[in-house]
């Protein structure tokens, strides 16, 4: 016991302290959403720079240690309090029906809330005075029409088509999100399409991606940087990449899905890539909402023989209205003459 006591005072042995990440949410004036995850703190610095030290902080993001089956109190100002508890992964969802949220909106339609670990004999140290910010969205009444973006080759290279996903994996481990470039012009096209024809329309932007959560703040922070709307960054967890039946669908898609149920009044512009899947996804989407799909707009990824094939994909469905981008500016002619911008 003498020597643990020693070990810890010198550095080792000792246990990170606590956090809670609240991610993004989304929902309406009677029905409050939010996930997020408890963690220990890794003390990431996603500004580092050196291959060594960028490789460290690509490890501690996926070598997460999880707070698990530990509950959450979640306080929006002063009257609203509601309660939570992590899974076996240490994410936590808090799906409530609340009256009079709008009540709490700012002006660009957040509603903020304060959440905190309830358990007072974790004993631990938990950082921030246990006092963890998160945000959700409730789109404004002004809104014409929601966004849904993926981020993978679509607002943020990532190789995604390359072979064994090799660069995707440097792209990751190796570059910082602060360095990382957005494909030219998708900034401003997400801020016209926010504005909106009249230029305050304040369409929400939703952002889903097949990265996993541990990326979230290193996609938030690009998506900051770069100066994209910002909105809910919607991922999925480490253990769906390898627990997921053949039958089930794809984490992105159950996403796209719970965003159009959540606003049946609004309709939506989707956007993505040739590269993966967004094509077979978009179009079952089209089928399951009818004429709520405004426009799909898929970026040309350097693969003739995908784009061939979605392409062909969409030629059996003339009625979905599709545009392949070879550059931002032809999105953004065409998002004019349809009356979007």
């Amino acid at each position: 016991m003498e020597n643990e006591c020693i070990f810890e005072h010198m550095g080792f042995l000792k246990k990170d302290k606590l956090q809670i990440i609240a991610f993004n949410g989304y929902g309406t004036s009677h029905r409050f959403y939010v996930r997020g995850r408890a963690l220990e703190d890794e003390n990431i610095d996603l500004g580092h720079k050196g291959a060594f030290k960028l490789l460290i902080n690509t490890w501690k993001r996926f070598e997460t240690d999880e707070i698990k089956n530990t509950p959450i109190r979640i306080a929006i100002g002063d009257t609203i309090i509601l309660q939570g508890k992590t899974d076996h992964e240490g994410y936590y969802l808090v799906n409530e029906q609340v009256e009079n949220l709008s009540e709490y909106v700012n002006g660009e339609g957040w509603v903020k809330f304060e959440i905190s670990f309830q358990d007072t004999k974790l004993k631990r140290e938990i950082i921030n005075q246990n006092r963890f910010p998160g945000e959700m969205l409730i789109p404004s009444a002004k809104a014409k029409f929601g966004v849904i973006s993926d981020i993978d080759d679509t607002i943020l290279h990532t190789g995604v088509v390359s072979s064994l996903k090799w660069k995707v994996i440097i792209n990751t481990m190796f570059k910082r999100a602060t360095s990382r470039r957005p494909l030219e012009g998708a900034a401003e096209f997400y801020h016209l399409l926010h504005q909106g024809k009249a230029g305050e329309e304040a369409n929400p932007i939703f952002y889903v991606s097949h990265s996993p959560w541990n990326l979230y703040r290193y996609l938030e922070l690009f998506l900051t940087i770069n100066k994209f709307p910002k909105g809910p960054i919607l991922l999925r967890s480490m253990s769906s990449f390898t627990r997921r039946k053949r039958s089930e669908k794809p984490q992105k898609q159950k996403e796209i899905t719970g965003i159009l149920n959540t606003y049946p009044q609004l309709s939506f512009i989707l956007i993505g890539d040739s590269g993966e899947k967004d094509a077979d996804i978009y179009i079952e989407i089209a089928k399951l909402f009818p004429n709520r799909i405004k426009a799909i707009y898929l970026r040309s990824v350097s693969d003739g023989r995908r784009m061939a094939r979605v392409s062909n994909l969409f030629s059996a469905h003339k009625n979905i209205p599709f545009l392949m981008v070879n550059k931002t500016e032809e999105a953004i002619a065409h998002a004019k003459k349809q009356g979007f911008i």
